[in-house]
């Protein structure tokens, strides 16, 4: 079955002075103040566009890795992904940079770093953003 999640965001005013309010519909959890300054410059307690999609990003890359670790017979005990989008104005999105560690037992670091390489490529997220250049840096903790 399909899932659609919604998310909206309120603009006031041009880019460079004006600022939005990113609301996230589907699970009610928060409104994020956003700015071109917080996007371009300094976060300054706003989020960006590229912030949210390194959240998107870290969360499906972490539950694609999990599924197939488990489905090896190797569900890991923890993994912590971090997600860095690199923003350069008047270019866009350049990259993103994925770092895992993980716990998992019975697994040595060869098959955790192509376990790691396959969830890259196959979660919707990257999938999604598959124009732009995913690297990864994989380990065991």
């Amino acid at each position: 079955m399909a899932t659609t999640r919604n998310a909206h965001t309120e603009w006031e005013g041009e880019l460079l002075k004006g600022m939005g309010e990113v609301t996230l519909d589907s699970s009610g959890v928060g409104h994020f103040p956003v700015t071109w300054a917080s996007r371009a410059e300094d976060p300054n307690g706003k989020t960006s566009p590229e912030e949210l999609i390194a959240a998107a990003h870290s969360s499906c890359f972490s539950m694609a890795l999990a599924n197939g670790l488990t489905q090896a017979g190797n569900p890991p005990t923890r993994l912590t992904t971090k997600a860095a989008v690199t923003f350069q104005p008047g270019t866009g999105i350049t990259g993103i940079h994925l770092t895992v560690e993980g716990e998992v037992p019975g697994i040595d670091e060869s098959a955790f770093k192509s376990a790691a390489e396959d969830a890259k490529v196959n979660c919707p997220v990257s999938q999604a953003l598959a124009g732009t250049t995913i690297s990864l840096t994989a380990a065991l903790s």
